[in-house]
């Protein structure tokens, strides 16, 4: 199948080769032009704007930083809309704010475009093999219909109900994985400062019932000193400040969520929104470095 992929970012890109892996063509596109000549020279096709990438292809795959960037590819000027024909499908799997894809799904449906929000979790070391999970909304026939290309990039892809769901269910997951970072980064430095190995600490928990994927994952990379972006913290927040506005939108009180939202936000006033996450010695919590 030829499929347009725009958002060639720590996620896209090793996604949109999975694609090519599993045999189908691509037409791509991102400002990063370095990142779309990898892609040209694994076999994909290029296109000067996002209504470009859409005239060629039936399904258009984005996966862009937050609300108003999917906003302006789909639907801004020389945007998807623009280029889409009746029929076509819009597969974004960006972590936005589920209104926004209500209403990209609206606007795409008066040209007879339909669209999957299909937000994915597992970072970066998952886009690259592959198993990273998808929860997916819109109508069940059209994800049925784009099943096997998401399936053909992630371990598991899952439909969790109407156009906006999925986005939702990413809300969730951001929730636990956020909360179980600062957990185990608080739990290293209770380790440390009362003398006992944090490494010896995380070997002898991790098969209990306090071992997650979480765990496994960041407490290696933060006795490791390891800093490089996975996720970064500016995306965290993002992905928070979309969900305590859902929250209160809904009327439900998230405090524990609140409360690692300021974490992060007194982390990137400290310079480090572009990285990842590390437990310090220094410090009763867990925090990054530049």
């Amino acid at each position: 199948m030829k499929i347009g992929f725009i958002g060639l970012g720590i996620m896209g890109k090793p996604m949109a080769k999975n694609l090519i892996k599993a045999g189908h063509e691509l037409v791509v596109l991102d400002i990063n032009k370095g990142a779309v000549a990898e892609l040209v020279g694994l076999g994909a096709e290029t296109a000067g704007t996002a209504a470009e990438v859409a005239s060629k292809v039936k399904v258009i795959i984005t996966m862009l930083p937050n609300s108003p960037h999917v906003k302006e590819v789909v639907l801004g000027k020389g945007g998807v809309i623009e280029g889409a024909s009746a029929g076509a499908v819009v597969i974004d799997m960006s972590s936005i704010a589920p209104l926004a894809s209500r209403e990209i799904a609206g606007e795409l449906a008066t040209k007879g475009v339909e669209m999957l929000d299909a937000p994915v979790s597992g970072g970066e070391p998952k886009a690259i093999d592959g198993t990273i999970a998808v929860m997916v909304g819109g109508k069940k026939e059209v994800f049925d219909a784009n099943y096997e290309v998401m399936k053909a990039m992630a371990g598991s892809v899952v439909h969790v109900g109407d156009i906006g769901a999925g986005n939702i269910a990413k809300l969730c997951n951001q929730v636990v994985v956020a909360l179980n970072i600062a957990a185990v980064s608080e739990a290293l430095v209770l380790a440390q400062k009362a003398g006992v190995s944090p490494e010896k600490v995380y070997q002898a928990i991790r098969g209990g019932l306090a071992g997650s994927t979480v765990m496994d994952a960041k407490a290696p990379m933060m006795m490791d000193r390891n800093y490089a972006p996975g996720f970064r913290i500016d995306l965290h927040i993002k992905d928070l400040n979309n969900v305590l506005e859902t929250s209160h939108g809904v009327g439900v009180p998230l405090p524990l969520a609140a409360q690692v939202m300021e974490i992060m936000q007194a982390i990137k006033q400290d310079g480090c929104g572009v990285e990842d996450l590390r437990e310090d010695g220094e410090y009763p919590t867990w925090k990054v470095r530049n």
